[in-house]
């Protein structure tokens, strides 16, 4: 039994033997592997440590090389600083040797007005004493003087200022005369430049429309026709158009009279009408003239909007475009003033251009700037403040409003574009053939013209000559000095301006001239 079980045990005990021996085996191994990796980690750490005193050792270097550059550069900038310092210490010591010398020299300068100031007080005591000396000789003068001459003071006085006076009208009137000649010639040199070239680009035709109209007879026999039986026909004309009709000896012609333009062509259109149509009863003749009148009213705006289209004033009042259309049925001193209107527009429009101005404000001014005469005969007041208001009342700009008012002078000039419409309101209504005006008008402006000469003292004669725009006037030359001619001109000239209306410009001429005569015998 104890034989059997002997292998059994056996087994146990070997296999036990096999893991105690692979146990120390592997201890071995692994006593073996770590001593090997112990040896990689000492090597390891030795290379560590090696690399570590090189890099150290590298980095002193550098650290020592760094340090050695930076004191390099401190002591090149402490170089730099120093020879700077030594630059400004030597510019500041001259500035103070500089300093010193200016104050040396203001010292003595303070010096030299001191003593300055010493023999000025010196010299004003003794100036101020001969000042009293003259003072008190100058009044035991007078006092001799006023019994010499037998005169008092205030008459002396009178008598210095007089002549101190007249002395100073004759040098202002001198240096008046030497000023005005020069801007004369400045200015009608730009002047005459502008106005050459403003008639030279505009072209007009010479109209003078005349104050009445005539209406063409077919016969003389239309004449009674016209004036009906006991005068019922003419009457009926004369009632519905408020025109006065004139039937005299004119063959085959009968005038038209009445102080309103319209009224007279809405009476012309009528008849001419009644004349072709050969009806001519007071039904028939209140039927013509209204619809005459509606015709008139549209050929008046079209007009008005002609006009306005022609100068390229756009957005004006529908009421101001009528009123301009009834200027082509109105004249002053037989021109038409639509076409006097339109003229001024265009002229306006071509010296704003030259000046630099706002054409288009320009043109709307000189069109507009006697819009006033189309009411005038039924409103109270001059034509240019009528206008001002209409143009005012439907909604103009300021400055046309402001030059409608101003260009006869209502108004006194503010701007360029005032002055612009004078002068080409002038220039239309002067320019030759523009306007005539009747005789009894022209002798008597003649006239009045010579009796505002002759009102001044010192003037002989005076002449009215080429049609009243030039007046020339002779002085007595023992009242009236060549300074003193340029001022009694200029007051002449205000005095017609004041007194007086016409067109265009007057030129005022005063001739002064000193004869002597003596007779051999």
């Amino acid at each position: 039994m104890e034989i059997l079980n002997q292998p059994v045990l056996l087994l146990p005990l070997g296999l036990l033997l096999g893991i105690i021996g692979g146990f120390l085996l592997r201890k071995r191994f692994v006593e073996g592997h770590l001593a090997d990796i112990e040896g990689q980690g000492k090597q390891l750490i030795e290379n560590a440590i090696s690399e570590a005193e090189r890099i150290k050792k590298d980095a002193v270097l550098q650290s020592k090389e760094a340090t050695y550059q930076l004191k390099q550069a401190v002591e090149e900038e402490i170089r730099v600083d120093r020879a700077e310092l030594k630059e400004e210490q030597r510019q500041i010591g001259e500035k103070k040797e500089q300093l010193r010398s200016e104050v040396e020299s203001l010292d003595k300068k303070r010096n030299d007005i001191l003593k300055t100031e010493a023999l000025l007080q010196q010299q004003a005591e003794s100036l101020q004493k001969k000042n009293d000396e003259a003072d008190q000789l100058v009044l035991r003068q007078r006092d001799e003087l006023e019994k010499i001459a037998e005169i008092s003071r205030e008459e002396a006085r009178k008598l210095l200022m007089d002549s101190m006076e007249s002395e100073a009208r004759m040098h202002a009137a001198k240096k008046l005369a030497r000023i005005e000649q020069e801007m004369r010639m400045e200015a009608d040199k730009k002047g005459k430049n502008i106005l050459a070239l403003a008639i030279s680009r505009y072209a007009g035709d010479y109209v003078a429309d005349r104050t009445v109209s005539v209406v063409p007879l077919p016969n003389d026999e239309m004449k009674g026709r016209i004036i009906g039986r006991e005068g019922r026909n003419i009457r009926a004309i004369e009632a519905a158009t408020g025109i006065d009709i004139i039937i005299d000896d004119t063959p085959e012609a009968v005038i038209l009279s009445g102080f309103n333009p319209v009224r007279r062509e809405v009476a012309r259109l009528s008849l001419l009408q009644l004349i072709n149509d050969g009806r001519i009863h007071p039904a028939r003749i209140e039927e013509v003239v209204a619809k005459v009148t509606k015709e008139l009213d549209v050929s008046l705006r079209e007009a008005g909007e002609q006009a306005t289209f022609d100068v390229g004033a756009h957005g004006v009042h529908v009421e101001l475009i009528h009123l301009l259309g009834r200027l082509k049925f109105r004249t002053s001193y037989g021109q038409n003033v639509l076409q006097h209107s339109l003229e001024v527009a265009f002229l306006c429009g071509i010296m704003a251009a030259e000046l630099g101005i706002d054409v288009k404000m320009a043109k709307r001014a000189g069109l507009l700037h006697d819009i006033g005469k189309a009411v005038d005969h039924e409103v109270e007041g001059s034509h240019a403040i009528i206008g001002r208001d209409l143009a005012k009342k439907y909604g103009e700009p300021e400055e046309v409003v402001y030059a409608i008012g101003a260009h006869h002078e209502d108004l006194p000039p503010q701007s360029v574009l005032d002055i612009l419409v004078q002068s080409a309101d002038a220039l239309s209504g002067a320019r030759p053939g523009a306007r005539k005006e009747m005789l009894q008008t022209y002798v008597k402006r003649l006239e009045d013209l010579e009796n505002i000469a002759n009102a001044f003292e010192g003037v002989e004669k005076s002449y009215a000559i080429q049609a009243g725009r030039d007046l020339r006037i002779i002085v007595d030359a023992k009242k009236i000095q060549d300074a003193e001619a340029i001022l009694l001109s200029q007051d002449i000239a205000r005095n017609i301006e004041a007194q007086l209306t016409y067109p265009g410009q007057i030129r005022v001429t005063v001739i002064r001239e000193t004869r002597a005569v003596e007779f051999a015998r």
